[in-house]
Protein backbone atom coordinates (compact mmCIF):
# COMPACT_ATOMS: atom_id res chain seq x y z
CA UNK A 1 0.00 0.00 0.00
CA UNK A 2 1.24 3.24 -1.19
CA UNK A 3 1.25 6.00 1.93
CA UNK A 4 -0.30 9.02 1.42
CA UNK A 5 1.92 12.23 1.58
CA UNK A 6 -0.02 15.84 2.00
CA UNK A 7 2.83 18.69 0.58
CA UNK A 8 0.68 21.24 0.71
CA UNK A 9 1.49 24.00 3.60
CA UNK A 10 -0.95 24.59 6.80
CA UNK A 11 -1.71 27.86 5.93
CA UNK A 12 -2.92 26.58 1.91
CA UNK A 13 -5.16 24.67 3.43
CA UNK A 14 -6.87 26.89 5.47
CA UNK A 15 -7.79 29.14 2.76
CA UNK A 16 -8.69 26.13 0.97
CA UNK A 17 -11.23 25.63 3.51
CA UNK A 18 -12.43 28.70 4.09
CA UNK A 19 -13.14 29.14 0.54
CA UNK A 20 -15.46 26.17 0.16
CA UNK A 21 -16.84 26.82 3.27
CA UNK A 22 -17.93 30.43 1.54
CA UNK A 23 -19.06 28.66 -1.50
CA UNK A 24 -21.38 26.14 0.71
CA UNK A 25 -22.96 29.52 2.63
CA UNK A 26 -23.81 30.85 -0.93
CA UNK A 27 -25.65 27.93 -1.83
CA UNK A 28 -29.60 28.54 -2.33
CA UNK A 29 -30.55 25.47 -0.53
CA UNK A 30 -32.38 24.91 3.08
CA UNK A 31 -29.19 25.70 6.37
CA UNK A 32 -29.74 22.36 7.83
CA UNK A 33 -28.35 20.89 4.50
CA UNK A 34 -25.80 24.04 4.40
CA UNK A 35 -24.93 23.06 8.06
CA UNK A 36 -24.42 19.11 7.23
CA UNK A 37 -22.28 19.42 4.23
CA UNK A 38 -19.58 22.34 6.07
CA UNK A 39 -19.76 20.02 8.79
CA UNK A 40 -18.36 16.93 7.05
CA UNK A 41 -15.88 19.54 4.71
CA UNK A 42 -15.00 20.43 7.76
CA UNK A 43 -14.14 16.48 9.44
CA UNK A 44 -12.31 15.81 6.35
CA UNK A 45 -10.13 18.70 6.50
CA UNK A 46 -9.10 18.02 10.03
CA UNK A 47 -8.08 15.08 8.59
CA UNK A 48 -6.16 16.61 6.00
CA UNK A 49 -4.34 18.79 7.81
CA UNK A 50 -3.41 15.92 10.52
CA UNK A 51 -1.44 14.13 7.43
CA UNK A 52 -0.27 16.80 6.27
CA UNK A 53 2.08 17.43 9.38
CA UNK A 54 2.66 13.93 10.29
CA UNK A 55 5.12 11.50 9.13
CA UNK A 56 3.31 8.67 7.81
CA UNK A 57 5.38 5.69 9.19
CA UNK A 58 5.90 6.56 12.70
CA UNK A 59 2.85 8.77 13.40
CA UNK A 60 5.48 11.35 14.90
CA UNK A 61 5.21 15.00 13.27
CA UNK A 62 7.23 15.71 10.07
CA UNK A 63 10.06 17.75 9.21
CA UNK A 64 7.85 20.12 7.86
CA UNK A 65 5.98 20.99 10.75
CA UNK A 66 9.08 20.72 12.71
CA UNK A 67 10.23 23.75 10.98
CA UNK A 68 6.94 25.42 12.30
CA UNK A 69 6.86 24.59 15.35
CA UNK A 70 10.73 25.17 16.13
CA UNK A 71 10.37 28.83 14.70
CA UNK A 72 6.85 29.35 17.19
CA UNK A 73 8.57 27.77 20.42
CA UNK A 74 12.08 29.46 19.56
CA UNK A 75 9.77 32.94 19.31
CA UNK A 76 7.69 32.32 22.90
CA UNK A 77 10.81 31.43 24.44
CA UNK A 78 12.82 34.67 23.24
CA UNK A 79 9.56 36.91 24.25
CA UNK A 80 9.34 35.83 27.40
CA UNK A 81 12.40 34.83 28.52
CA UNK A 82 11.92 31.31 29.14
CA UNK A 83 14.16 27.78 28.87
CA UNK A 84 14.11 25.66 25.29
CA UNK A 85 16.47 22.67 24.33
CA UNK A 86 16.27 20.91 21.28
CA UNK A 87 17.72 17.74 21.08
CA UNK A 88 18.40 15.57 17.88
CA UNK A 89 18.41 11.88 18.20
CA UNK A 90 20.03 9.48 15.86
CA UNK A 91 19.92 5.28 15.54
CA UNK A 92 23.27 4.11 15.35
CA UNK A 93 24.61 2.34 12.79
CA UNK A 94 21.13 2.11 11.28
CA UNK A 95 22.15 1.11 7.46
CA UNK A 96 23.56 -2.12 9.18
CA UNK A 97 20.30 -2.42 10.41
CA UNK A 98 18.76 -2.49 6.81
CA UNK A 99 21.82 -4.20 5.11
CA UNK A 100 21.35 -7.18 7.70
CA UNK A 101 17.63 -7.50 8.05
CA UNK A 102 16.50 -5.61 5.57
CA UNK A 103 14.35 -2.52 5.20
CA UNK A 104 11.30 -3.68 6.73
CA UNK A 105 13.17 -4.43 9.68
CA UNK A 106 14.52 -0.97 9.35
CA UNK A 107 10.77 0.66 9.48
CA UNK A 108 10.18 -1.80 12.50
CA UNK A 109 13.27 0.10 14.36
CA UNK A 110 11.91 3.20 13.90
CA UNK A 111 8.19 2.54 14.62
CA UNK A 112 8.97 0.88 17.81
CA UNK A 113 11.56 3.84 18.49
CA UNK A 114 8.78 6.40 17.65
CA UNK A 115 6.52 4.59 20.43
CA UNK A 116 9.29 4.62 22.69
CA UNK A 117 9.94 8.04 22.22
CA UNK A 118 6.00 9.01 22.57
CA UNK A 119 5.69 6.67 25.63
CA UNK A 120 8.44 8.26 27.66
CA UNK A 121 8.16 12.43 27.14
CA UNK A 122 5.94 15.02 28.73
CA UNK A 123 3.00 15.82 26.73
CA UNK A 124 4.35 19.53 26.62
CA UNK A 125 7.77 17.91 24.43
CA UNK A 126 7.30 17.79 20.74
CA UNK A 127 8.57 14.75 19.01
CA UNK A 128 9.52 15.19 15.21
CA UNK A 129 10.95 12.32 12.58
CA UNK A 130 13.23 14.75 11.05
CA UNK A 131 14.20 12.54 8.32
CA UNK A 132 15.93 8.92 7.77
CA UNK A 133 16.97 7.60 11.21
CA UNK A 134 17.45 11.07 12.55
CA UNK A 135 14.50 12.58 15.35
CA UNK A 136 14.24 15.84 16.87
CA UNK A 137 12.44 17.12 20.30
CA UNK A 138 11.69 20.30 21.47
CA UNK A 139 12.22 19.93 25.08
CA UNK A 140 9.64 23.01 26.53
CA UNK A 141 10.55 25.14 29.81
CA UNK A 142 13.66 22.87 30.27
CA UNK A 143 17.59 24.39 30.39
CA UNK A 144 20.35 22.49 28.40
CA UNK A 145 21.41 21.69 32.10
CA UNK A 146 18.94 19.46 33.24
CA UNK A 147 17.60 18.37 29.28
CA UNK A 148 20.14 15.26 29.47
CA UNK A 149 18.52 14.00 32.38
CA UNK A 150 15.04 12.49 30.29
CA UNK A 151 17.18 11.88 27.38
CA UNK A 152 19.90 9.77 28.76
CA UNK A 153 17.06 7.93 30.32
CA UNK A 154 15.51 7.05 26.97
CA UNK A 155 18.75 5.79 25.96
CA UNK A 156 19.00 3.28 28.54
CA UNK A 157 15.29 2.61 27.59
CA UNK A 158 16.62 1.90 24.24
CA UNK A 159 19.29 -0.26 24.77
CA UNK A 160 17.37 -2.53 26.89
CA UNK A 161 14.71 -2.74 25.03
CA UNK A 162 13.77 -5.92 23.01
CA UNK A 163 13.64 -4.95 19.16
CA UNK A 164 12.57 -8.22 18.62
CA UNK A 165 11.78 -8.84 14.73
CA UNK A 166 10.57 -12.27 12.98
CA UNK A 167 12.85 -14.38 15.41
CA UNK A 168 15.73 -11.70 15.48
CA UNK A 169 16.22 -9.98 18.33
CA UNK A 170 17.89 -6.51 17.20
CA UNK A 171 20.53 -4.57 19.37
CA UNK A 172 19.65 -0.81 18.99
CA UNK A 173 21.22 1.81 20.57
CA UNK A 174 20.95 5.86 19.65
CA UNK A 175 23.30 9.16 20.39
CA UNK A 176 21.58 12.20 20.94
CA UNK A 177 22.94 15.87 20.84
CA UNK A 178 21.20 18.48 23.17
CA UNK A 179 21.68 22.62 22.60
CA UNK A 180 19.55 25.41 24.78
CA UNK A 181 18.15 28.96 23.43
CA UNK A 182 20.83 30.63 25.61
CA UNK A 183 23.39 32.65 24.35
CA UNK A 184 22.30 32.01 20.42
CA UNK A 185 21.44 34.24 17.96
CA UNK A 186 18.46 32.35 16.23
CA UNK A 187 16.49 29.27 15.98
CA UNK A 188 19.73 28.02 13.27
CA UNK A 189 21.81 28.06 15.75
CA UNK A 190 20.35 26.74 18.24
CA UNK A 191 19.88 23.39 15.52
CA UNK A 192 23.62 23.58 14.35
CA UNK A 193 24.82 23.61 18.47
CA UNK A 194 22.82 20.15 18.74
CA UNK A 195 24.20 18.99 15.47
CA UNK A 196 27.53 19.34 16.87
CA UNK A 197 26.95 17.60 19.98
CA UNK A 198 25.09 14.63 18.26
CA UNK A 199 28.75 14.69 16.45
CA UNK A 200 30.87 14.84 19.36
CA UNK A 201 28.60 11.51 21.17
CA UNK A 202 28.82 10.18 17.58
CA UNK A 203 32.92 10.33 17.74
CA UNK A 204 33.02 9.72 21.58
CA UNK A 205 31.64 5.70 20.53
CA UNK A 206 28.32 6.41 19.93
CA UNK A 207 25.55 5.02 22.53
CA UNK A 208 25.73 8.17 24.62
CA UNK A 209 24.65 11.81 25.44
CA UNK A 210 25.96 15.18 24.88
CA UNK A 211 25.71 18.51 25.45
CA UNK A 212 27.00 21.73 23.88
CA UNK A 213 28.80 23.83 26.27
CA UNK A 214 28.81 20.77 28.99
Amino acid sequence: MTDINFDLPSDILDEIQQNIQNIIESFDIPDDNKFDVIRKINFMYTQTKQLSITDALTNLYNRRYFETAFAREFARAKRYNSDLSLVIVDIDWFKKINDTYGHSCGDFVLKELSWLMAENFRQTDIIFRYGGEEFVILLTETPSETAGIPIERLRKIVEENKFRYKGYDIDVTISAGISSNKDVNDSCEMFDKADKALYTAKEEGRNRVRTFGL
